[in-house]
This record gives C-alpha cells, structure tokens and sequence, in this order.
C-alpha cells in the first residue's frame, strides 16, 4: 500500500472513557488496597463482618436519628448505630485532616470496615448516612461480594459459625421537598431556644447548631443534593439487596408502622441454605392463617353434622358454666375456669370447645392436671390407695374493658 494511502487516512480517537466506567476502576482500585491492608492487619479469618447491615438513607429531616432506635429494635440489634458524619469525627478522621488530608472515599472506606470488623456488630449493625457516593456504591459491592467468599472458604470449617450468610438491607426515609425544609427549620428553632435557655440557666448541654438549618435556602439546597447524590447512589442499589422505601411524611407513630410493615417476617432470605432445608417442612404463620377462618367454619359445621351430640354438651357447658365466669372478668379479659366434667375426656369434646371460643372472638388454651386423691388407708399396711382426678384448666383470653381512670 502507498505511503500516501497511509497518511491520508482519517485518524479516529479512542472513545473516552465513561465516568461510570471510572467510578468503578477507582472503587476496586480503593477497595483492593484497603482489603489487602485489612487482611495483613488482622489475617483473613478475622475478617469478620456484621451479618446483617441496614443501610439507612433519607432526606434532611426525613427522620433518621428519630427512628434509629425503632429499626435496631424491630431488627432485635443492640449495637448502637454507626453515623457515618460521627465517623468522621473519630480521633483517625481528625488525624487525616490534621495531616492536611481530604477524608474523600478511600478514607470513608477504610474508616468504616475497620469499624465493621468491631465485635459488637458481628450479628448486624445500622449505617446511617452510607453509601452517598458512587464510588462507595461500587465499594459495598465488592464488600459484600468478598463476604460471600469468605463464607464459602469457610463453610466446612469450624470458622463457619463466623462466616454466615450476609443480608443488606436498604431503607429509605422519604419526605417530599417542603417537608424537608420545614422540619429543618423546626430543628433549628428548637437547638436555639435549648442552646439560648442553657447558656442562660448553665443547665444541659449545648446543642450542634447547623448553618442549613436557619436558612431556607440551604436547607432546599441539601435536600436537592439529597435528590441529586446520595438517591441515585441507593437506586442503585435495589436490584441487589431488600429495599425498602418507607414514607416519612406523617407523624411518628404513623412512620413506625410504616417501618414495621416494611421489615415484616421474610427470615427465608436471611438464613442460611442449609437452615432453610431444615425448617422447609414448617409453614411460617402467614401460611398457616390464609385459609384459617374457612378451615374454621368448616370443622364447626362437621361438628354439627357429625358429633351433634358432643357438640351439644360442650356448647351447653359454655353457656351454662363457663359464660358466667367470663362475663365477671369482662374488664381484665383473663377468665380461668376449672373442668372436671368426664365429657373432656374425649380430645374430640376439648377440640370443640377450642374452636368455638375462636369463632365468638376469644383465644382459649386447655391444660391438663392430674391430682391424686386419697381414697383409702389400709391401717394394717399404712398403705395409701388414690385416685386420679382430672382436673381441666381452662383460660380465656379476650379484648378487656378500657375503663377511662382520673
């Protein structure tokens, strides 16, 4: 080919690389560092993280510090929370920025496995103010992705109790832009008049004073960068692990529930594969309660159809001898009533009983003494001949009485 050909050909450029692609490259680049520092600090079968870690995200205000303490005891966590601002303000935060050092991500990194790896999170742990980056993202990815490595290098060694199945949780504390400026500036109100009446009486503690939280301008402004970073940072997110978006609009007691409706039972995606086999065979309560009422019914009506006459007694003794007992307890809702009646000693009569109260609204439980009485004393032999008395105790549980007091 001509020399000229050569040179006369147009010459196209590389394509620049996306900033995606290089979000990623820094995060295994920031990632792999830390990890190869943390297993020559601690070795490898001490890298041991928290089982289960909740990820809580939200706007200003949204209420995070609020419901913390909700969502560890919902979560059954005693561990207090790890913020990532009051990270940052740890003794090793303060040293990188004495040193003239920016705390950006690879610090926040290293920083928080480090806390990780603390023993009091081993059974789970809230982040509150984790991930807010991209790079941290990509960071948690690859976290959770070494932990199941580790879980699998360990699995069939006595280290495997240390190494369980990780579970990510994402919940997300919603509130819309006016809220969130509103409920800042409240916060910001309520710090000064506390601040202003300690400074005044010496009593209590000052409180942080935030810049956004007295200028509404600011305050629309970290709620857009909100929007803007950290949101799409946790979208990220919810295609990997449990997400849950949870609206914080409304009172406390209203966003609580919300909570507990979000991280209703769901143990099947927590547990390990071989704990799962082995409860396979036992429904979860939510199963077994679907079709409870129609089973109901149609073991009532049996009874009807086919045992009348065992049905008839034991609806008789309800009436006759148990009703009297239970309205005298009306305002506790507890009633204990004991049986000697024999009719109870067929299971089938017990059954009935059981089921009634369940379809009139109580909650009855049955249980069974055995007493000896003594019948005879043999004065020759000093023996002692007895007999058995059954004895059915029987307690009714039901809504009591609220009697308004003062």
């Amino acid at each position: 080919m001509p020399i000229s050909a050569v040179s006369s050909a147009p010459l196209i450029p590389a394509p620049a690389p996306r900033i995606a692609d290089l979000e990623i490259k820094d995060a295994q680049l920031i990632f792999g560092a830390i990890w190869t520092d943390l297993m020559t600090e601690v070795g490898r079968e001490n890298l041991r993280f928290p089982k289960e870690i909740i990820l809580l995200g939200g706007a200003p205000g949204a209420g995070k510090g609020t419901n913390t303490g909700f969502i560890a005891q919902a979560r059954g966590l005693t561990c207090e929370p790890i913020v990532i601002s009051a990270l940052l303000d740890t003794p090793e935060a303060k040293r990188l920025k004495d040193g003239g050092n920016m705390v950006g991500d690879r610090e926040v990194i290293g920083l928080l496995l480090r806390r990780l790896l603390r023993p009091e999170f081993r059974d789970g742990v809230i982040l509150d103010g984790f991930p807010r980056t991209k790079v941290q993202v990509e960071c948690l990815k690859l976290l959770v992705d070494r932990m199941h490595g580790l879980r699998r290098e360990f699995y069939s060694t006595p280290l495997s109790i240390h190494f369980r199945q990780p579970t990510v949780h994402i919940m997300v504390l919603f509130v819309d832009e006016k809220t969130s400026v509103d409920r800042q500036l409240y916060r910001g109100r309520v710090v000064k008049a506390h601040n202003e009446e300690a400074r005044r009486t010496g009593i209590g503690e000052l409180q942080e004073e935030r810049t956004t939280d007295f200028d509404p301008a600011l305050a629309q402004r970290r709620y857009r960068v909100f929007k803007e970073q950290t949101w799409g940072a946790l979208q990220e997110l919810k295609e990997l692990f449990h997400y849950h978006f949870v609206n914080a609009q409304g009172t406390i007691e209203e966003v609580e529930q919300n909570i507990r409706h979000e991280l209703d039972y769901q143990s099947t995606l927590e547990l390990d594969p071989r704990t799962v086999d082995r409860l396979r065979s036992i429904p979860v309560a939510s199963e077994i309660i679907i079709h409870a009422r129609q089973e109901l019914v149609r073991r009532l009506d049996g009874y009807e159809l086919e045992h009348p006459d065992v049905f008839s007694k034991v609806a008789t003794f309800i009436e006759k001898k148990m009703m009297p007992i239970v309205l005298r307890h009306a305002i506790s809702g507890v009633a204990l009533v004991n049986a000697e009646d024999p009719a109870f000693d067929d299971p089938l009569a017990l059954a009935i009983l059981i089921d009634v109260f369940s379809e009139r609204g109580y909650h009855a439980v049955v249980d069974l003494h055995r007493i000896e009485v003594p019948e005879h004393f043999d004065l020759q032999t000093g023996a002692i001949r007895c007999r058995v008395k059954k004895v059915y105790r029987i307690q009714v549980r039901f809504p009591g009485s609220e009697i308004r007091r003062g």
